[in-house]
């Protein structure tokens, strides 16, 4: 019996497994009714038919979630100065998974600057000084000075260790870092 098993059931099983494992990776995520429909593009271009009132129907019925820290939109759209020629600098906050490295990468390598940072070859910290200075940084991060404050320092970290991190580095006038 264990031979007919192995020899004409087993393989039919194994190819119907393969299928429904297939299956699941290819199909749809959302199969059936369960997936919202978009229009097509020409009627969207056309200015919608019965299938886009429904969608609105639809996305009316569906609950709205509430922002949970709601920001004023001056707020969200107020501008800031940073007087690199003077005492201002920037921290770079950087949070793991959210692209914060080639963010930080980017922000010494590719910046258009009065005076780039320089980046030697083979070297992961770049010099981010001031124009017209050789020692005073404008720039904390990764990138510039180091993992000076820890690896992955949060807020709180770098609010207590910039100033003095700084002040070892030589840039006594960086008291006002934002």
């Amino acid at each position: 019996m264990d031979e007919r098993f192995n020899r004409w059931l087993l393989p039919p099983l194994l190819a119907l497994l393969f299928l429904l494992i297939v299956y699941q990776y290819v199909s749809p995520a959302c199969p059936g009714a369960a997936c919202p429909r978009r229009p097509p593009a020409s009627a969207a271009r056309r200015g919608g038919g019965p299938e886009e009132r429904e969608e609105e129907e639809e996305a009316a019925a569906m609950p709205r979630l509430a922002a949970k820290f709601p920001f004023a939109r001056g707020e969200l759209c107020r501008r800031g100065r940073v007087d690199m020629r003077g005492r201002h600098g920037v921290v770079f906050l950087h949070i793991q998974k959210t692209g914060g490295t080639t963010f930080g990468r980017h922000l010494v390598r590719n910046i258009h600057l009065e005076q780039p940072c320089y980046c030697r070859a083979g070297q992961k910290k770049c010099a981010c000084h001031r124009p017209g200075g050789d020692k005073d940084t404008w720039l904390f991060s990764r990138f510039s000075t180091g993992w000076s404050c820890g690896l992955h320092a949060d807020w709180t970290e770098l609010t207590s260790c910039v100033p003095a991190a700084m002040e070892r580095r030589g840039c006594a006038g960086n008291r006002t870092l934002r």
